[in-house]
């Protein structure tokens, strides 16, 4: 290709590509700011489990066999100040109270009232609707749907979601919860609501978009190194000047050596993050891993009344509001925040984790026959399980593999579960996009306000980038429009 011909292919592609992206640029820049600080309205687990009422063990009469022969997640807790049992299995979730046997019938628009001022402590609760399908909110639990949206009259403007099903109060936001997910996640993740309701829809939007992000800043910034001239400089009205542009131009030309390189790598790695075309595996384990772990299926028929209630007795003045009977090497426990107690006729406990020992067994039968390379007991995060606000648990045991994949387990000894998978590739993904993206390499990951600094400064730039594109496609396009008419 001639010099001629590359140079046209450059400013074309960059220019009409510009014209096409700008806006979503400058949406991206400043939302990715917000974002730094707000993401989407969420409910955590420790607010929901404050608001539960504590389990009382003496009114739990009522077999788990007699509930279900199998499930993937079996959980004692309470629902208007009763004991129930959640019971999860693939394509179905039922509630049914602990005492009676009955299962919870649907929640009417007056019952999801009761639960959701039971929730806020406050009669000030009206119904506000009826949903079947996932508002603004409720993208990230639509999995239990159909739900009640119900307003709370409080100076927070407060919404909660309450499933119809389980009776569980899913979702809480609120005014600025809501204001600043409009401003962050909302306008960077293009999340709204007629486009996320189409999930292919809006995968392929992500994903063309950044791949032609990608090249349009690509190509602007090979041609921006090419058009700037130290050495020789231009002259422009009888001054002399590193780049033959004026006006905006001249600072878009000057924004983007300095922040060219950035703006591709965040496009690129924004597009990673939508894992395009499956190219690397998911750091979920497997089903078989998540087996040999468990040794098999829980089934609630092999938990019998009596090795509940010890079990339930074991927690002591404890008082759990939420249990969850769990498998781990073919034996059942009982599960809360206040530990771990094994179903059998000499429950103790309960005890904080499972032990050493036995976690690392279940490494070696989630990879049978694979030498193990390296053992270690993580107290602190390392590049690939970390987490800026602490929620993942400490401690856990990561497990190097000699396979092909060069996989490592990360084992949490207080769920007995593999909490992480990585493979060779999803750790070249890990620093191509939330490396790339996050800018959370270790040296910079934990030391903040430096890390704030550093990308506040290059998401500014990106902005500076974008917007001194606009009124040169403004004026490009004005110019098209006068030549047809």
């Amino acid at each position: 290709m001639s010099h001629h011909r590359a140079a046209r292919t450059l400013v074309y592609s960059h220019r009409w590509l510009g014209i096409a992206l700008s806006i979503l640029f400058v949406a991206w820049f400043a939302s990715g700011i917000v974002m730094m600080y707000a993401r989407m309205p969420e409910l955590t687990a420790a607010d929901r489990l404050a608001r539960l009422a504590p389990i009382e063990f003496a009114a739990v009469r009522i077999e788990p066999g007699a509930v279900a022969d199998e499930a993937s997640r079996f959980t004692i807790t309470t629902f208007d100040g009763r004991p129930v049992y959640r019971v999860t299995s693939p394509g179905t979730s039922q509630t049914i109270f602990a005492d009676t046997g009955e299962q919870l019938a649907p929640l009417t628009g007056d019952r999801a009232v009761e639960v959701a001022r039971r929730f806020a402590g406050s009669t000030a609760v009206h119904h506000e609707a009826r949903l079947e399908d996932p508002d603004q909110w409720t993208f990230g639990v639509r999995g239990q749907m159909p739900m009640h949206r119900v307003a709370v009259d409080d100076a927070e403007g407060t919404r909660l979601y309450v499933a119809e099903l389980s009776g569980e109060v899913v979702m809480r936001t609120t005014t600025s919860g809501r204001t600043w997910g409009y401003l962050g996640a909302v306008f960077h993740w293009l999340y709204f609501t007629p486009l996320r309701r189409d999930a292919a829809l809006w995968n392929s939007t992500i994903v063309w978009t950044s791949l032609a992000g990608t090249v349009m800043a690509l190509a602007g910034f090979v041609w921006g190194l090419w058009r700037f001239s130290p050495r020789r400089p231009y002259r422009l009205k009888r001054q002399l000047s590193r780049t033959p542009y004026a006006g905006l131009v001249k600072w878009h030309h000057y924004a983007g050596l300095i922040f060219g390189l950035t703006t591709i790598t965040w496009v690129f790695s924004g597009l990673l993050s939508m894992d395009p075309w499956d190219w690397h595996p998911s750091t979920a384990p497997t089903r078989a891993q998540r087996e040999a772990v468990s040794q098999g299926p829980l089934h609630p028929a092999e938990v019998s009344m009596t090795h509940l209630q010890k079990g339930l007795a074991a927690f002591g003045h404890a008082t759990p509001r939420e249990i969850d009977i769990i498998r781990f090497r073919g034996h059942h426990y009982l599960r809360a925040n206040a530990g771990l107690v094994a179903l059998d006729v000499t429950a103790q406990g309960p005890d904080e984790m499972f032990h050493a020992d036995a976690i690392l067994a279940a490494a070696g039968e989630a990879m049978p026959g694979v030498p193990i390379e390296g053992v270690y007991w993580m107290t602190e995060y390392d590049a690939y399980y970390y987490s800026r606000n602490g929620q993942l648990n400490l401690p856990v045991l990561r497990v190097r593999f000699a396979d092909p994949q060069q996989t490592w387990l990360y084992l949490d000894p207080r769920r007995g579960v593999i909490a992480r998978k990585e493979e060779r590739w999803t750790r070249v993904n890990r620093w191509l996009y939330h490396g790339l993206h996050s800018l959370d390499f270790p040296f910079l990951y934990y030391r903040r306000p430096l890390w704030d600094l550093v990308l506040i400064v290059l998401s500014l730039g990106g902005l500076v980038l974008s917007v001194t594109t606009m009124w040169a496609a403004y004026r490009r396009l004005r110019r098209g429009v006068r030549k047809l008419i």
